[in-house]
């Protein structure tokens, strides 16, 4: 069959393209935006790529057109397809009826923690030889890729809440119909979709209502919003992470932290991933792959070995004895648990300079910004810009006092940062985007720095 994706550049429409191709199909595909490292990801499995939406795509003459959602009505090759009337499907449709269906499926949902979590369950399956399919929202560093269609019977899935389709307003993860499913966490997000958290757990609980009774919740209990989907219905087995009676963490006096399922030892959780936040991912992954029968203490093997994904925490270089680390935190909570982990790795002692921008469209709308400082007060330093955004992000941020300062663009806080920083500090830049490629401008402008300074020739 040949499929044509449109939005084909996009995380969730790139992966699924990948697991088409792997599946024999045809695949090709439109974006506004075709660009690596998506563009030519894809390229190398021999997708062809066109730039744009003209209708004149029609010709290709595919047997199905997959539609990915930020495609929306006046999009001219859609218009086009509807006036035709031609087959369309959704993405996580289609991945549904063509891939999902007859496999265990292990979906992963929460409002953060997905991708890693995503990420740290099929690497658990992968060593106890599952050879599960799966498909991430992020590049994980222990596959070659984002996606694949997988040998064995498991599947695990990020379960992503954001609607399907333009004609589809249904969450992605209702397509999906898991066997096994994580809820991480919830809290408002996606303002540009959801008013208000209550219709963030209606879409939840619709989904619990897809688990079959032979299937299991792993569900996070420190979570009083996801306490309150569950009070709605549960239809299946259900166990708690992060509580006693369920999958818990004990820590030794000497540093060592022990898994236990209620009182029952499991072994020592080893992760190279700092902050309680990854501890609590590693937690669901163990508990959820235990429902596929992976022996506990393979699983904590594995974890061991788990080198996790690409923008969480990743270290993105040193110049002029200034370091720098990306993440994709765009949300207050991931903030603070980010600035944490980062605390928990370099101390209290250095200087920690976090630069955020808020791009996502929940922060372009003022959603969170009453939390912003509070979530930002565990750094030394805190920058921001406010460009493309009808609020002053520093009237937000009054109460950290001299410790913050925004900018009006990418620029001006590039020539801020040069300004401040000194040998020894450490640079957390957090951005769902590309940060306008500030991670790479303000290394080379270090670099360069240095080389004035010392006299060396470029």
């Amino acid at each position: 069959m040949h499929i044509h994706i449109l939005g084909i550049c996009g995380t969730f429409m790139g992966g699924l393209a990948a697991i088409a191709r792997e599946a024999g199909h045809t695949v090709t595909g439109c974006d506004a935006n075709v660009y690596p490292p998506m563009s030519t990801q894809l390229e190398s499995l021999g997708i062809r790529l066109i730039e744009g939406y003209a209708a004149d795509q029609l010709a290709l003459g595919p047997d199905l057109w997959v539609i990915g959602n930020v495609v929306s009505r006046g999009n001219p090759l859609m218009e086009a397809i509807l006036d035709a009337g031609l087959s369309y499907v959704s993405g996580p449709q289609w991945l549904s009826n063509a891939v999902l269906t007859g496999r265990h499926v292990l979906a992963v949902a929460g409002t953060h923690g997905k991708t890693t979590t995503t990420a740290m369950l099929a690497w658990i399956l992968e060593c106890a030889g599952r050879a599960p399919g799966f498909l991430i929202g992020g590049v994980p560093m222990d596959f070659p890729s984002s996606a694949r269609l997988g040998a064995g019977n498991p599947f695990v899935i990020e379960a992503d809440e954001y609607d399907t389709a333009f004609f589809d307003k249904r969450s992605k993860f209702l397509h999906y119909r898991p066997l096994t499913l994580i809820l991480n966490n919830l809290e408002f997000d996606h303002a540009d979709i959801f008013a208000d958290l209550a219709a963030i757990q209606t879409q939840f609980h619709h989904l619990i209502r897809t688990v079959p009774g032979r299937g299991r919740l792993i569900v996070n209990a420190r979570e009083p919003a996801l306490e309150a989907v569950l009070a709605r219905g549960v239809w299946s087995g259900c166990e708690h992470f992060q509580h006693r009676d369920g999958w818990h963490l004990r820590s030794a006096s000497n540093g060592r932290v022990d898994v236990f399922q209620a009182d029952a030892a499991q072994g020592e959780l080893r992760l190279a991933l700092p902050g309680e936040h990854n501890r609590a991912n590693a937690l669901a992954a163990l508990a959820a792959s235990a429902h596929l029968g992976v022996p506990p203490h393979d699983a904590l093997s594995a974890l061991a070995s788990f080198r996790g994904v690409r923008r969480r925490l990743e270290w993105r270089g040193m110049a002029d004895g200034v370091t720098v680390h990306d993440d994709f935190a765009h949300h207050p909570s991931a903030f603070e648990a980010t600035i944490a982990a980062m605390r928990e790795r370099i101390g209290q002692d250095t200087r920690l300079v976090a630069v955020f921008e808020p791009r996502s469209n929940t922060m372009r709308m003022g959603a969170m910004r009453s939390r912003l400082a509070a979530s930002l007060a565990g750094a030394d330093s805190i920058y921001c810009h406010r460009q493309g955004l009808s609020w002053d992000p520093a009237a937000e941020l009054v109460a950290l006092g001299d410790r913050a300062a925004c900018l009006p663009d990418p620029q001006a806080l590039l020539d801020r940062l040069l300004a401040d920083l000194r040998a020894g500090d450490q640079v957390l830049m957090m951005s769902n985007g590309g940060f306008a490629g500030l991670h790479d401008k303000l290394l080379n402008a270090l670099d360069e720095r240095a080389r004035i300074r010392e006299g060396r020739s470029p």
